[in-house]
């Protein structure tokens, strides 16, 4: 297992210098899902939740979550992502909504940490658009699903 590179030899936190780093194209993706009831996911398929559009408010809060994921996540370097895609679908056999969020760019650090923070905002955000008609939804799942670019590699989940 490597080294946690966010402690200094002294074991404090601190940011990590990313500055002799080669800029490479770096994807990662992300994703979760909302539990809900039958009702529940009707309505918010209908347009009929009283707060509006609950998956297209979802998908803006999960992009606008992904660009300011420095601001919530500390010792995250700022990036400059040069895409954001959060996709919600609806799995009404399930009685959820299924989450994916990828995230791009061209740089010296990973996005691993935006496509989760896209996917857990967006997720939040959907819970709170339906609370009104279901407060036992379950947030779930929310995890990284594949990476790519960069120092280690490619990764995808359940992939040795």
């Amino acid at each position: 297992m490597s080294e946690l590179t966010h402690l200094d030899e002294q074991g404090h936190a601190h940011m990590v210098d990313v500055s002799d780093k080669t800029e490479t194209e770096r994807t990662a993706i992300a994703v979760g899902r909302v539990h809900m009831r039958a009702e529940t996911l009707a309505l918010l398929q209908s347009g009929g939740l009283p707060k509006g559009d609950a998956l297209a408010t979802a998908r803006i809060a999960g992009i606008m979550a992904a660009k300011r994921t420095p601001e919530l996540i500390p010792l995250c370097h700022p990036l400059l992502l040069t895409s954001v895609k959060v996709e919600l679908t609806p799995v009404p056999a399930e009685s959820r909504v299924d989450i994916e969020a990828c995230c791009k760019l061209k740089g010296q650090t990973g996005v691993e940490m935006e496509a989760l923070t896209a996917v857990s905002v967006a997720a939040l955000t959907l819970y709170d658009m339906c609370k009104a008609v279901d407060k036992d939804m379950r947030i779930e799942g929310i995890r990284l699903v594949e990476k790519i670019g960069g120092k280690s590699g490619h990764y995808r989940a359940g992939v040795e």
